[in-house]
């Protein structure tokens, strides 16, 4: 069966860009942008610190399969998806029935320096975030390499990451059509 790709979706772990990267996309495709974790907090009531705090990853992880279901709904959305979702239950394969799936990479150096000052990341609550990054990496590639593309981020501006990406949708929208 045909995929009916609607909208485009971002994965990739935290510091990757997908949300600076999806809002330009939403924007030069004139689409909805949505976060992935902002409408989890709007759903629950609760900041996803919060969540963790209270529920724990298996609330969140909860939480995060209600709104992967949401999505189904959408067209013209750009949806940028927190690190952790395309590594549990099926959630990535409900975004490929209604989405592009673009992953954007970095390597775990990279991601540290970016996200290093960030202190609503709860998985990064470790005497060594480099190497708990280096160990979720190395857990969820698999499931990253899965996407339609693959996009590397590093050493890259936001508009030229940006831009790769509105390129493969529309190169994707032109092959289907």
């Amino acid at each position: 069966m045909p995929r009916e790709i609607r909208n485009l979706a971002l994965i990739g772990f935290m510091g990757s860009g997908k949300t600076a990267v999806g809002r330009m996309a939403a924007a030069q495709l004139a689409f909805e942008f949505v976060d992935t974790d902002a409408l989890i907090e709007a759903a629950a009531g609760m900041s996803i610190p919060e969540i963790f705090a209270r529920e724990g990853e298996p609330g969140f992880r909860e939480w995060e399969r209600k709104i992967v279901r949401t999505l189904a709904e959408r067209s013209r959305t750009v949806i940028a998806t927190g690190g952790g979702l395309p590594t549990y239950g099926d959630h990535l394969e409900q975004l490929k029935q209604h989405s592009l799936v673009v992953c954007l990479w970095a390597s775990p150096e990279v991601l540290y320096e970016r996200v290093r000052h960030h202190d609503h990341r709860p998985l990064l609550r470790t005497p060594d975030p480099l190497a708990r990054i280096r160990e979720l990496l190395a857990r969820r590639e698999p499931y990253y390499r899965q996407a339609d593309v693959l996009i590397q981020t590093e050493h890259r501006p936001i508009r030229e990451v940006a831009a790769q990406v509105v390129h493969a949708f529309r190169i994707h929208q032109q092959s289907v059509v």
